[in-house]
């Protein structure tokens, strides 16, 4: 249990139990604690154990505003808070750096107190061809931050280790080249995909030219080390790396975001992984999956991992770009690793077995059949793994449904369906699982809300919006976000209640969560920070 609970205490601060006495009145007990990554930092569901949340607030009169940070023009990650800071992708639409001019993916971090700007990571685009980095996306992945340490897969692919204190504190080693990481190059290297004078690791190639230089002040972001996904595992990536590095003790786990190249009907790397495990301490490539998945990806490989307890065991679980859940073994923490290791797969769920397999492309913008896929993450909860998944929203089929199955090993787990339920049109959603329901969105406008046990529909809110963000469940309440810019509140309960419904005017891509007592709201453009007087 070593991993799960290193990754529960996140950045060290933990879990806080706060009580006070006013006036001879015994407050209500509140549970505080951050929120260190995507969803509950091993399992991934967005469900939050924060009390004394606000079910509204209102930017234009400031009620229940505790501040308002300005980000980029486009923000497609969800904020994570530990150790004092906020950290969240957005892009440079809105330059706060003269010397990071154009487009660039932007890693921004707050203080969380007051949400004082403290630093920013500012990455070139990559630069060969549009679909690696899609143009104004910005930084997509969500980070993971562990003590003073964040982990993530910036826009050009490369997995990075940043000083949660950026370069205020110097310029932490063994990476200290980031002088040559911030400037844009004007051509890249297919082959290698981090800038050409770089090996994967990070290491200065002895034969690169001179390259250019954008010194770094002490608002920038400091890279402890980097991995290239593209060089180094040997990945295609497509859009935009979009993950969220999952922390087991000294290792790293994380999807590889590879998939089809520009014609979306072309696996060019299919002998690529989809799930690799890196040293936390080095960014040393550990163990890959070798299940043959590259060539069967409809997309991309958007899903992150999650860690589960089956049966007593610990599991990593990913929803891969095929269609199918896997779980794999974990490495050993207590060993040392000399060579790259094959992660072991311990069983397979397929989760849309009628759809096909093979020779998948040929049903590129059939709209009526074709394979399935994942944008969010499996969550395991009290015996049954949900996973919501279905045609690509842009390039396949319109079917999609949320499903539970009983995992092999668990008690009574015989790895088979337990229950169905169709969603209207395709979703981006990883399930939230909390007191016998499970709340999940389409992109259809609609959150439903589905009996945990058995799948039958419990009610369904009709949403101003379609949704690419997940539900989050916190203080008895679900919050979801839309791309029309509303963030709609409802009761977390059987009985449908709309508690509120607010108009932020800016398309919403992240998940909302909650740390240490306050609400994050994210939109394309500012980051609310919300908190009950």
């Amino acid at each position: 249990m070593e991993g799960r609970l290193a990754s529960r205490r996140g950045s060290g601060r933990g879990r806080r139990l706060l009580a006070g006495v006013l006036l001879g009145s015994v407050l209500p007990l509140v549970v505080a604690e951050d929120w260190p990554t995507l969803g509950r930092a091993w399992d991934r569901n967005p469900v939050s154990a924060e009390r004394g949340l606000p079910a509204s607030f209102d930017p234009a009169t400031g009620q229940n505003i505790k501040w308002v940070a300005k980000l980029g023009t486009e923000t497609h990650s969800s904020p994570v808070i530990a150790g004092g800071r906020v950290l969240i992708g957005t892009n440079n639409g809105e330059p706060r750096d003269p010397k990071h001019q154009g487009d660039r993916g932007v890693l921004m971090c707050f203080d969380e107190r007051d949400g004082r700007f403290l630093w920013q990571l500012v990455v070139p685009k990559r630069v060969e061809d549009i679909y690696f980095d899609w143009p104004n996306s910005g930084m997509s992945s969500t980070a993971t931050i562990e003590g003073d340490r964040a982990y993530l897969a910036d826009n050009r692919g490369v997995v990075l280790c940043v000083d949660l204190h950026g370069m205020a504190n110097g310029n932490d080693g063994p990476f200290r080249n980031e002088a040559i990481y911030f400037a844009p190059q004007a051509t890249n290297d297919l082959a290698r995909g981090a800038p050409a004078v770089f090996f994967p690791d990070g290491t200065l190639r002895p034969d690169a030219p001179p390259p250019a230089r954008v010194e770094p002040g002490p608002l920038d972001g400091d890279i402890i080390w980097m991995f290239c996904l593209s060089s180094g595992a040997g990945i295609w990536s497509h859009d935009a790396a979009h993950t969220s590095v999952l922390i087991r003790g000294p290792h790293l786990y994380l999807n590889t975001s590879t998939g089809v190249d520009n014609t979306h009907r072309r696996i060019r790397r299919p002998n690529a992984p989809s799930l690799v495990v890196l040293d936390k301490a080095t960014g040393r490539l550990l163990a890959r999956e070798r299940e043959g998945i590259g060539p069967n990806i409809f997309h991309s490989t958007w899903s992150p991992p999650a860690l589960a307890v089956i049966g007593g065991r610990e599991l990593i679980l990913l929803n891969a770009g095929n269609g199918i859940t896997y779980a794999f073994e974990p490495l050993p923490t207590n060993a040392p690793i000399t060579e790259v290791q094959t992660l072991k797969k311990v069983w397979a769920f397929d989760f849309d077995p009628e759809a096909p397999k093979t020779d998948v492309h040929r049903y590129h913008l059939n709209k009526t059949e074709g394979p399935s896929n994942f944008y969010g993450a499996p969550v395991y909860h009290d015996g049954l793994v949900y996973a919501a998944g279905g045609g690509d929203l842009w390039w396949g089929k319109n079917a999609a449904w949320l499903k539970a199955f009983r995992p092999p090993g668990d008690a009574a787990g015989t790895g088979a369906l337990a229950w169905s339920y169709p969603v209207v049109r395709h979703t981006f959603s990883t399930p939230a699982v909390h007191d016998g329901l499970v709340y999940v969105t389409d992109c259809s406008q609609n959150l439903h809300c589905v009996d945990a046990k058995t799948g039958a529909a419990v009610w369904t809110h009709e949403l101003r919006g379609e949704t690419w963000a997940s539900p989050f469940v916190a203080d008895g309440k679900v919050y979801v976000g839309t791309r029309r810019g509303f963030l709609h509140v409802l009761a977390a309960q059987r009985e449908k209640r709309e508690l509120a419904e607010i108009a932020l005017r800016t398309p919403i891509s992240a998940t909302t969560v909650a740390a240490n007592g306050v609400l994050y709201v994210a939109t394309m453009t500012r980051l609310y920070a919300v908190a009950a007087p």
